[in-house]
Formats: C-alpha cells, sequence, structure tokens
C-alpha cells in the first residue's frame, strides 16, 4: 500500500531495567505492522539501555539494547520505557543523554513511567504529558507545576506519552495516522483485530462521539487529529489529508455535522483546554497561550474574552497557588 510520507521516521526506545514487556510491545509492533502493510520501510526502530547489553522487562524477557555512551542522536522520536517506581530512578548519565536529545530539538516520548524519567531529566517544561494512573499523585507531589491529565495519551507538540498497558496501541496509531493518514492507521489496528481506536480521552472521559454527538467517523478522525495537535495546530488541508477527504469536504461536515467552521470548532477545542491549564494548574498565562496555540498573548486574552466573557487573567484569584513562569 502507497502511504503519503514515505520518510523514515527513525524510532529508538530507551529500556529501563524492568520495563512493561506488554507497553513495549503495544508501542514496537503497530510500527512494524506499518512496514510491513506499507511497500516502503517507514520506522527504523533501534533499542538502548543506560548500560547496553540485555536490558530485562519485569518479567525477564531481554531486548538487545545499545548503551546510551555508545549511541549517536540520530533519531526522529525517542521514548523512554519504564516500569516499577520510575521515581526511584536516577542515573545522571541518562537524564544528560535526555537532556542532549531535548536540546537538538529530537521529539520525545514516555510510556508508562516513562513520562516521570522525562520530568525528572527536565524537558517537560510547558509540555502537557500523562503518565500510569499508579504514578500520578507520587508525580504531582514533587512536582506541583507539572502540566499532567488524567488521558490515555498526551501529545504535545515535540512530547509523546502514554499511560502504558496497552494505551501505547492507540499513541502508536494517532502517530501513523499523523503520518500517513487515518485510513492507514485503521488498517494496522484492523490488522490487530483491534477495532475501535480509543482517542486521547477514552480512559478518563466519554468518547469524542458522545463529547461532541457526532457519529461521523471521518469527521471523529479529524477532531481526534485537532486534540492531539493543540499547541501546533495543523490547517485545514493537513486534517483533510490525513482523513483522506478534500478540504471542502472536510469544511462542509464540519458546518454541517459540527455546526460550525472547521477554523470555529478548532478555536474552541483550543479554548477549554485554555480555561482547563487556567483553573487547574499554576503555570503562567503566557506559557498556556502558548500550550494552546496561541503565540501572539494579547490575541489570546482578546479571543478568551470574546468566547467566556472574562480575561483570562480573571480564572485566577489571589488564594490560587503562585503561578510561575518555566522556560524550555
Amino acid at each position: 500500500m502507497q502511504v503519503s510520507d514515505s520518510t523514515i521516521k527513525k524510532v529508538g526506545f530507551l529500556l529501563i531495567e524492568g520495563y512493561a514487556l506488554m507497553s513495549l510491545s503495544s508501542a514496537v509492533e503497530p510500527l512494524r505492522a506499518a512496514n510491513l502493510l506499507s511497500d516502503n520501510l517507514l520506522y527504523e526502530m533501534r533499542f538502548i539501555s543506560p548500560d547496553g547489553g540485555e536490558t530485562s522487562s519485569s518479567i525477564m524477557s531481554m531486548f538487545k539494547t545499545e548503551a546510551i555512551n555508545q549511541t549517536d542522536l540520530d533519531f526522529d522520536l525517542m521514548f523512554v520505557v519504564a516500569g516499577g517506581n520510575p521515581l526511584l530512578f536516577d542515573d545522571k548519565e541518562t537524564f544528560s543523554y535526555l537532556r542532549k536529545l531535548a536540546a537538538n530539538g529530537l521529539k520525545l516520548g514516555g510510556i508508562s513511567g516513562g513520562s516521570a524519567l522525562l520530568v525528572k531529566a527536565g524537558v517537560m517544561q510547558d509540555r502537557r504529558f500523562t503518565i500510569h494512573w499508579q504514578h500520578y499523585e507520587a508525580i504531582l507531589e514533587s512536582y506541583p507545576i507539572a502540566l499532567m491529565e488524567r488521558s490515555l495519551y498526551v501529545i504535545d507538540r515535540d512530547r509523546f506519552t502514554c499511560a502504558g498497558g496497552i494505551s501505547p496501541l492507540d499513541m502508536m496509531f494517532a502517530i501513523i495516522a499523523s503520518h500517513h493518514g487515518s485510513e492507514f492507521a485503521h488498517k494496522i489496528s484492523d490488522w490487530f483485530i483491534h477495532t475501535s481506536i480509543r482517542t486521547h480521552d477514552a480512559p478518563q472521559r466519554v468518547g469524542l462521539d458522545q463529547q461532541y454527538n457526532i457519529q461521523n467517523p471521518t469527521l471523529l478522525s479529524a477532531i481526534d487529529l485537532m486534540i492531539s495537535h493543540i499547541a501546533d495546530p495543523l490547517d485545514l488541508k493537513q486534517i483533510a489529508h490525513l482523513v483522506n477527504i478534500s478540504p471542502r469536504q472536510l469544511q462542509r461536515l464540519f458546518e454541517q455535522k459540527g455546526g460550525k467552521s472547521f477554523s470555529g470548532f478548532y478555536r474552541d477545542i483550543r479554548l477549554e483546554k485554555a480555561k482547563e491549564l487556567l483553573t487547574q494548574s499554576p503555570v503562567s498565562i503566557s506559557d498556556i497561550a502558548i500550550a494552546t496555540g496561541f503565540t501572539n498573548f494579547s490575541h489570546f486574552s482578546r479571543v478568551y474574552k470574546d468566547y467566556f466573557g472574562k480575561p483570562p487573567s480573571e480564572e485566577r484569584t489571589p488564594s490560587d497557588i503562585p503561578v510561575i513562569t518555566t522556560t524550555n
């Protein structure tokens, strides 16, 4: 099958001793299937670890890995895969390596407890993320300004995180859809007899169909792409290409089934996320504007006031926890 992007993506998996095998397999297998179902090699995978050699999972199965001190930075995306209690992991070389990857502009991801290591390495400032529910409270206690969500997976610009278990399947389907379109991602889902790709918020909230009272599968795929690209919004042409219809057809679907234009629908999603961050996190208003795709602060304030009837500053009260400005 021909796909839309023939560029080979180099994906690394940084395995921490005791990683969950199910979580790793759920991330690796969709990429393997994408290669199998395509006429091209789409994803090249490499496995690394702090010390190299055979690295054991929680059930003692092993992957042969490269040591991080012998690994180059030639990756498009690096996932950290960790199990057990990731907050106990403390390896300066690993954290330094992750910071080096981030400084070189590489995309980073966390699977299961892997998100905790990204936080500890200091590479998740201004980035929304999720983690396995078992670690949620501990992370919040140790890092109170973390933009953490109780979601199945979160994609925020150059950070890709999921809750572990089989949630990497759904995150990988979203990533593959962003590269090669929703139709191809659904073919891979069918390959695994995973007949319904779950959206990012599936475990914690009602599905998108109930949330927006929309049943059209193409429109739901488009909305899920919007939600996966809040900080770096895609335009109408890009999303139409990924859901395999024309921009004009997609615009008409939003107007007929969604009740407003494509741009209006997308704006509302971003503003609702901005309100959630304003009321539930201590991150500065300017950083929240950036995290929801508004590069101009005055424009963000004006649009927010038009939508909610008050400026974003009024969502904060003196009794709120202090607002802390974060930097990349």
